[in-house]
């Protein structure tokens, strides 16, 4: 994907994996990485998945973490686009027009020798689950798609957005860099 590609969706796979780059990450992610250093313990409201020693998810409010508001609205533009494809399934019954959306969203930072247990974020209504990496160095650890018999692969890059339905299992390998690997999740579904 060239870095120029913003709007350029590509479906990687049999799997309905959409990856695109946000148009700003080249001035968004060293702030964003700014931002995360400067976080206490008392910044995140919780923590979750304690596997592997290490909590996979921080979950903190919007405001603690200036620029991630930017990737957030992005991701959401993304869903509404591929949404619209799917007019049905997007339409408000009663309305015959869009449905609003809502983005929760939290922090998965890998360190060197960690990874990320295979899962999936069907949990509530979501229409879609995504990533935003803000740093991934190379080797940090690709993220795997499980689609039985397919397996898919992505390596990711800082700036890339992927989004997928939340049904689909996935997992992230071993960090093998010497830096830390920071992402943001989350899930986007009606409001």
């Amino acid at each position: 994907m060239a870095a120029g590609d913003s709007a350029l969706m590509q479906t990687l796979s049999s799997s309905p994996i959409i990856a695109c780059r946000h148009p700003d990450a080249e001035a968004l992610n060293p702030a964003l990485l700014a931002a995360f250093d400067q976080l206490g313990e008392d910044d995140f409201e919780r923590r979750s998945h304690f596997i592997g020693g290490r909590f996979e998810n921080l979950y903190l409010k919007p405001e603690r973490l200036p620029g991630v508001e930017q990737v957030l609205q992005f991701a959401l533009e993304q869903a509404r686009t591929l949404l619209r494809t799917r007019r049905a399934a997007w339409l408000d019954p009663n309305t015959d027009s869009e449905q609003a959306l809502r983005i929760g969203f939290w922090l998965n930072a890998m360190q060197p020798g960690q990874a990320t247990s295979r899962h999936h974020h069907e949990e509530h209504d979501e229409l879609y689950s995504g990533v935003y990496y803000v740093s991934a160095p190379d080797q940090a650890g690709d993220i795997l798609f499980h689609d039985p018999p397919f397996e898919t692969r992505v390596s990711p890059q800082a700036g890339m957005v992927l989004l997928f339905p939340p049904t689909l299992e996935h997992s992230v390998e071993t960090n093998r860099s010497s830096a830390q690997r920071l992402s943001i999740a989350f899930n986007i579904g009606p409001d």
